[in-house]
């Protein structure tokens, strides 16, 4: 890799537009793995002929440059300027010209998957965010769109790239994506692959052939990704009205991939985990995942494509959106209050734990030095909450009114938030300027409410009194007062709803609302939907608490409810002090309900993670204790299964699916509710049940569930030996091998299995997913990375600065483990510092790890 060199921050108020248009960007490859050459040639315009400016190109450090001409005159000499290359503006003439370059460069060499790249014998691309420049020479950003005429010439059997297939011959594809796109949208892939085809049929008619290529042997596991694409397709069109646009469109699984998944024109390149699945080697949540990732990408070629971002500052544009369309197909197909509990649960443990630390930024950042390191919770989860809330506001109907003129207007374009904001007043009448604080201030919101009853003759008057403030984050000590919407509902003291939900929008620091002619004081279920990520505090006991588990008619407040008396059980129990009884109570009558949907009743069951404690108690203005959290978090489970042992018995033994395996929502939730049942058993049962169920089970769910339980229990080597000899040959599986034994260890021995498993030969680390599944295990082993010893942040640090060599997006990204450090005591704090400090004084450490590490390390100043 290239020598470390000072930071360079990007600054949002030094946008410019770029000085020249792209009328079309013609692309050649001659394929080999060491020596890949790629002829270009742009056909540029000056966007002012009269402003005489010089032309820059992005290039990154692996390019061999071999000829540069300016239509067909050779440049001898070209400037470059570190990675950049420039050509004068007085050697520019002042009217249209074709720039022609030829590079070589080395895919094999390629470790950290940016750009060109071999993936066991397959050429791949990733481009997002600025890996184009490793492939040539090119204004690299996304405000500079072209259409694109692609030639291919290999011996290896598939060709592909974006758009329509032009041309196929022996040796040789040529592709021509007609629609204007940014380099970061270019694809490239070459191998030896096989196909399962379909054909969909746009709303208007137009016959649209659909590809899903695996390598050779994985054509069994990639159905479902092809049905969840048709369901996808069909749902843009009935719920947003946008039909694809293109003859083709192909998805291609890749092992080794930093992402998740790319939207790249006509050619979405996967990581090979959110394809291929089967009963046999997936889990409920892996085929979900599938469904959900799969929309996503393909909702992206209008909400990314079509309309993409003017620069890497706007990346929530594309991003926030897409996740909500995706949120919004996912409930709509499966259980809307459920989706609607896991997406919470997850913006809560990474995007709150974000917003609280180091890490914090606005979901529009101004600044960054490396934006691979922005591709985060708050940009993605946060960046979806924040259009929810907009949905909320203004109303179905008006949202979909502004997603329409938001298409009719910017299609072709790159935009801004500004862009999409003034859609939504322009359709509403609504002035958005204090709501864009969403997008500009960065934390989480502090919400207090406070209760007012005045009784009188002619019916009682309840006044909700919130206070708002956002707590200071780096760079951001001021927030003033944002929109609020806080969704709430009223229910009598027999159980029955007295107001439905009505939302108070809420604008200043201190604002009150008032309910008229009310008979009797009713209990607040205030912020019902999660309507804002924020921070409720009130004043409420556990027997309130249960009185809502037992009547809201909001499911995610009921759920709300039984978590926060969970989380009262819990903060007690990890302080040393008695915990009330009622969390265990509740949750058995919860569970009894048969009217309930066994998904939500599993989710009721789980109880608080060992994270979501620490935090609660460091905004508590306490020392969070691991091990003691861990302690408690045992012990209230096993409470739970003594006190309904019975009960989640029968539930255990009611819930099993008959038949073939399906992963649809219905059979899926039930598989959870058994799960978790199986769950809090085992903390009485020794794990007997888990190790029936191990050897019976016909599918990945119920075998890595009863895993799981079996290596808590201290009984899981004879499963785990059986699980490897089994499924050695499959990567994916193995992954989930990897990671389970660290998750589940007992902390005080996590770091000892995670660096025993390091030593073993198949732990291949380069592979993102392998590396991931092992330091990820450990990360998501609360008490275990953070061992009182320093082991966890030892074993992390070592394996980010090895890593860090090869690929820095991934020692990035997986460095967010450390992000917590400052809240915990001082020898943890110290072992932890010494780990961070050992990273940052790496010789060559990458820009992206250096960023990371260095504003972690500012946190403990």
């Amino acid at each position: 890799m290239s020598p470390t060199t000072a930071p360079i921050a990007q600054y949002l108020a030094d946008y410019r537009p770029y000085p020249f248009l792209l009328d079309l960007t013609e692309l050649r490859f001659d394929l080999a793995p060491r020596g890949t050459r790629v002829q270009s040639a742009l056909h540029l315009r000056p966007r002012d002929p009269a402003a005489a400016e010089d032309l820059v190109l992005d290039g990154g450090a692996g390019l061999r440059l071999i000829g540069l001409a300016l239509d067909g005159t050779a440049i001898p000499a070209p400037r470059r300027e570190g990675e950049r290359l420039v050509i004068a503006a007085a050697d520019l003439p002042a009217r249209p010209f074709v720039l022609s370059c030829e590079v070589e460069i080395d895919p094999d060499a390629n470790t950290a998957f940016e750009g060109l790249y071999l993936s066991g014998g397959m050429f791949c691309t990733q481009c997002e965010a600025e890996g184009f420049r490793h492939i040539t020479f090119y204004p690299d950003r996304p405000d500079v769109m072209a259409p694109f005429r692609v030639t291919i010439r290999s011996d290896l059997p598939v060709l592909l790239s974006n758009g329509n297939p032009v041309r196929r011959e022996a040796g040789l594809a040529e592709w021509h994506d007609p629609w204007p796109k940014p380099a970061y949208l270019f694809a490239l892939v070459a191998g030896d692959l096989v196909v399962i085809s379909d054909r969909y049929t746009t709303a208007s008619g137009r016959a649209v052939d659909l590809n899903v290529w695996v390598r050779p042997g994985d054509q069994d596991r990639a159905g479902y990704a092809m049905e969840s694409l048709v369901r996808a397709m069909r749902w843009d069109e009935e719920v947003y009205g946008r039909e694809y646009d293109l003859d083709v469109f192909n998805i291609v699984a890749v092992d080794d991939f930093n992402m998740g998944a790319m939207e790249n024109k006509g050619l979405n390149i996967f990581n090979s985990k959110l394809v291929l699945a089967s009963p046999e080697t997936a889990t409920d949540a892996d085929y979900e995942r599938i469904e959900a990732v799969i929309a996503h990408e393909y909702f992206h070629n209008w909400t990314g494509n079509r309309i993409t971002c003017r620069d890497w500052f706007q990346l929530c544009l594309k991003e926030g959106l897409t996740v909500f369309r995706d949120q919004q197909f996912t409930s709509d197909l499966r259980s809307a209050p459920v989706k609607r509990i896991e997406d919470v649960r997850a913006l809560r443990a990474r995007q709150f734990r974000e917003d609280q630390g180091p890490l914090a930024h606005p979901v529009r950042p101004d600044r960054y030095e490396e934006i691979n390191n922005f591709y985060t919770a708050t940009v993605y989860e946060k960046g979806a909450e924040v259009i929810g809330m907009l949905r909320r506001l203004v109303g179905d109907a008006a949202y979909a009114r502004a997603l329409d003129l938001y298409f009719d207007r910017h299609d072709g374009e790159a935009a801004t938030i500004e862009d999409w904001l003034r859609v939504f007043e322009d359709t509403t009448g609504r002035d958005l300027a204090q709501f864009k604080r969403w997008y500009t201030d960065a934390g989480t919101p502090h919400l207090e409410m406070t209760e007012i009853w005045e009784a009188g003759s002619d019916g009682g008057r309840l006044t909700l009194d919130f206070r708002q403030h956002t707590p200071p984050t780096p760079g951001q000590d001021d927030k003033p007062p944002r929109v609020i919407p806080i969704a709430v509902g009223l229910i009598g003291p027999n159980g029955d709803e007295v107001a439905g939900t009505r939302t108070l929008e809420m604008t200043e620091a201190r604002q009150s609302f008032t309910f008229e002619g009310l008979g009797a004081r009713p209990v607040v279920s205030a912020l019902r939907g999660f309507s804002a990520p924020v921070i409720l505090s009130r004043q409420i006991d556990d027997a309130t608490r249960a009185f809502l588990l037992a009547h809201d008619t909001d499911p995610f407040a009921r759920w709300e409810a039984g978590r926060d008396l969970a989380i009262s059980a819990l903060l007690a129990a990890a302080q040393g002090r008695a915990a009330a009884g009622d969390h265990v109570e509740a949750i058995g009558r919860l569970a009894a309900d048969e009217a309930a949907d066994p998904a939500f009743r599993a989710l009721c069951l789980t109880l608080p993670g060992e994270e979501e404690i620490a935090a609660r108690l460091a905004a508590g203005g306490a020392v969070p204790d691991p091990d003691a959290i861990h302690a408690a978090r045992e012990d209230l489970a096993r409470q739970v299964a003594e006190a309904h042992a019975a009960l989640l018995s029968d539930l255990y033994d009611a819930m099993a699916v008959p038949g073939a395996y399906s992963p649809d929502a219905g059979p899926a939730g039930r598989r959870a509710l058994r799960i978790a049942a199986l769950g809090l058993l085992t903390r009485i049962d020794g794990g007997d049940r888990a190790e029936v169920l191990f050897g019976t089970a016909g599918n990945m769910t119920e075998r890595m569930a009863a895993l799981s339980c079996l290596i808590r229990r201290g009984r899981g080597q004879a499963a785990l030996a059986a699980l490897r000899d089994r499924f050695a040959d499959n990567r994916l599986v193995m992954d989930k091998w990897f990671s389970v034994q660290v998750t589940a260890a007992p902390p005080d021995r996590a770091a000892a299995i995670a660096r025993d498993l390091a030593e073993r030969p198949d732990f291949d680390w380069k592979n993102p997913n392998r590396f991931r599944a092992l330091l990820g295990g450990l990360a998501a082993n609360h008490a275990g990375f953070h061992a009182a010893d320093g082991a966890g942040y030892d074993f992390t640090a070592d394996w980010l600065m090895r890593m860090d060599a090869a690929n820095p997006q991934i020692a990035a990204r997986m460095s967010t483990a450390f992000e917590t450090w400052p809240r915990y005591d001082a020898a943890r704090r110290g072992l932890a510092q010494a780990a961070l400090r050992r990273m940052a004084a790496m010789e060559g450490i990458s820009r992206n790890l250096r960023e990371m590490v260095s504003r972690m390390i500012a946190a403990g100043a």
